[in-house]
């Protein structure tokens, strides 16, 4: 019989998995598999269980984009990659929200294990994954630095509220020095962001032609200092060619690296969560392909350039 080990973060999704645990791990046996449970105990936990993890047909997470993060680099840290499925239940849930999952744990469970096994493009800054985004400077910030107490009493509103707190805030320009392609540059920056995918921090359809296969990631450098400015050129960059708003230097590639000049200043967000900042401040971002996640059927020929 299949293995499907399942790990949960019980501090996500108002502690719902826990609710549905006994639910869940019967649709799971039903196709197949015997099931263990864990549950996360700390943070980086999940990192841990996996790089474990001695055998495993499927790994299947419950928690938000941190905890599918925290999953995907235990993953990196094997030899033998696992096959991975993630169910969103948290606060936001970009990727959840991107790969067509619903609100509805028990649906989204039915929707992985009658879903397809794709390749996906992680994205990696000095080695750690991101699956999805990776920012630094302006606003960036909001997703690890909003209290987790109050995500838990009003959820995505308290992203709202420490954005607005944000945007009152001075916005700082950072001297930053990146390679593109064999291509160097130099200037002044309120905020980077690197993603693949077309849902961030809430917003759908960020970008309208992203491919989660096509071995690049899209990049954004935004030299805007004024807030009603940055706002606007965030605005337009979901209605328009990112190329041609101003304000903003778009780049599709595979590798770029990135060197911060300033002193003090703020460390990268990934996936929502806070990257450890590297003595040097230099940061090199390329991508891993052909990594194994199993997900819905719902968005595959908008998100996938192979769709066999």
């Amino acid at each position: 019989m299949k293995h499907c080990i399942i790990i949960y973060n019980p501090s996500s999704g108002h502690k719902e998995v826990k609710k549905y645990l006994k639910e869940i791990e019967k649709i799971i046996i039903k196709k197949g598999y015997n099931v263990e449970i864990i549950a996360t105990k700390y943070k980086g936990h999940a990192t841990e269980i996996v790089e474990g993890i001695k055998q495993a047909d499927l790994v299947m997470s419950f928690g938000g984009d941190g905890t599918f993060n925290e999953v995907m680099t235990g993953n990196f840290k094997r030899k033998e990659k696992l096959l991975l499925t993630h169910i969103p239940v948290g606060t936001t849930n970009d990727i959840g929200a991107m790969l067509g999952y619903t609100k509805n744990i028990m649906e989204n469970v039915k929707l992985s294990l009658n879903g397809v096994i794709k390749d996906f493009d992680i994205g990696l800054i000095n080695k750690h994954p991101f699956i999805y985004v990776a920012g630094f400077g302006k606003y960036t910030n909001i997703s690890y630095e909003t209290p987790r107490k109050l995500k838990k009493k009003i959820g995505h509103l308290a992203y709202i509220k420490e954005g607005i707190k944000t945007f009152f805030q001075k916005t700082k320009l950072y001297d930053v020095t990146y390679e593109i392609d064999g291509e160097t540059y130099r200037g002044l920056f309120s905020f980077i962001l690197i993603s693949n995918a077309n849902h961030i921090a809430g917003v759908k359809n960020v970008y309208k032609d992203v491919k989660l296969d096509d071995n690049q990631f899209e990049a954004v450098f935004c030299t805007i200092r004024k807030r009603k400015d940055i706002l606007k050129s965030l605005y337009f960059l979901t209605l328009y060619d990112p190329s041609k708003v101003p304000g903003i230097y778009f780049y599709r590639t595979n590798n770029i690296k990135i060197k911060i000049n300033n002193a003090d200043h703020e460390t990268w967000c990934i996936d929502g969560e806070k990257l450890t900042k590297n003595p040097d401040d230099k940061y090199d971002i390329n991508l891993e392909n052909n990594i194994k996640v199993l997900i819905p059927k719902k968005n595959i020929n908008k998100l996938f350039e192979k769709n066999t």
